[in-house]
């Protein structure tokens, strides 16, 4: 027996690559324009003098704020160091049952992580052809369970599942929480923060790293059909770390949030360059999946997705390739300025060319 038995073995996630220099970065779905002037405003003018005090452990403003947004009690509502953080916590605090919890088989791959890290069953439920949801599968009368995390839109395939799909996930699992991961949903078309006044068992998860241009900052954020979901996770923070969120961090978000017309205008211009973007690709033998994110999932008819994926690099374009089942032939394309993805297109179109004369 030794010391290196115990520790825990692990496959941690992996992030996309962080590329240093003149490049042009769409790999880890980032917002291309600058966050709010406001926020741009309210951190030239913070004071460093109140950093010699622990910030609010209950992070009240932010979560007034979050909570007048939304229309919501604050008591149900609950913020983290982006909405990793805030679903770690959700893992802990409300996954605690023998049964194991389900995710689709193609999802974000932090889910298996967690559930591996903190011990929990867990079952992927394959995505039918079209990488659309199965919702039957997810029925508790189908395939009992613990809890229910479902990305939606999803990532990597940036479909959104519709509001009856989710509803009648939510309804027929009253004995589960089932989360939502709503990381792209200002991109989308409707959101299942409508449901939680019906349902007590849901709770919605977001995050301002994408449509707010904060992924520097680290701010994210649950809204629960019940508070006792929320108090639930607050015990777990108050367990591990009461002070999770720094001063900068909270005065910064509630910037974000009271500035409402410039948030809305960044995300129509990267909704606009994302449709754009794609009938281009289209007309360059690419799929693409109907996005309702701020990438698009692509697959092109004749050139595997390595080869594009390789040759991008090469040109210091990064885009976000998985050499997973399924997925392998797909790329995922973060949507950047009108500049940047003119440039990814002109490249696109020299690598096709070059291949057909090969």
């Amino acid at each position: 027996m030794s010391w290196k038995d115990n520790i825990r073995k692990i496959t941690p996630y992996v992030a996309g690559e962080q590329p240093q220099g003149n490049v042009i970065k769409l790999n880890t779905n980032e917002n291309p324009y600058p966050p709010a002037p406001k926020v741009q405003e309210v951190s030239r003018n913070f004071s460093t003098d109140i950093l010699n005090k622990y910030p609010d452990p209950n992070v009240t403003d932010l979560n007034r704020a979050i909570a007048r947004y939304h229309g919501v009690s604050e008591k149900r509502v609950f913020s983290g160091v982006g909405s990793d953080d805030v679903l770690s916590i959700a893992f802990q605090a409300l996954f605690c049952g023998k049964k194991p919890i389900l995710f689709p088989d193609i999802t974000y791959s932090f889910y298996p992580v967690w559930a591996d890290l903190y011990r929990i069953p867990y079952q992927t439920i394959p995505l039918l052809e079209d990488f659309t949801i199965p919702k039957e599968s997810f029925f508790a009368s189908h395939t009992p369970n613990g809890g229910i995390v479902i990305a939606n839109p999803n990532a990597p395939t940036a479909i959104e599942a519709g509001a009856d799909v989710i509803e009648d996930i939510v309804k027929q699992n009253p004995d589960s929480i089932v989360i939502i991961d709503e990381a792209y949903i200002d991109f989308g078309d409707w959101s299942a923060l409508s449901l939680l006044d019906r349902y007590e068992n849901l709770l919605v998860v977001r995050t301002f790293s994408k449509s707010r241009s904060m992924a520097g900052i680290r701010i994210g954020y649950a809204i629960a059909g019940s508070d006792q979901i929320i108090s639930a996770m607050n015990d777990v923070k108050e367990s591990t770390n009461s002070y999770t969120m720094n001063h900068i961090t909270i005065a910064l978000g509630v910037a974000s949030i009271q500035e409402q017309d410039y948030f809305q205008e960044c995300i129509q211009k990267v909704i606009q360059t994302r449709e754009w973007f794609c009938k281009e690709l289209q007309k360059l033998n690419f799929v693409c999946t109907q996005s309702k994110t701020n990438f698009l999932f692509v697959s092109h008819k004749t050139i595997p997705a390595k080869v594009i994926f390789e040759r991008l690099r090469d040109q210091k374009i990064y885009v976000r390739f998985w050499d997973k089942p399924r997925i392998q032939n797909h790329l995922r394309i973060t949507i950047g300025t009108d500049e940047q993805m003119h440039i990814v297109l002109d490249r696109l179109k020299e690598l096709i060319q070059l291949d057909h004369m090969a």
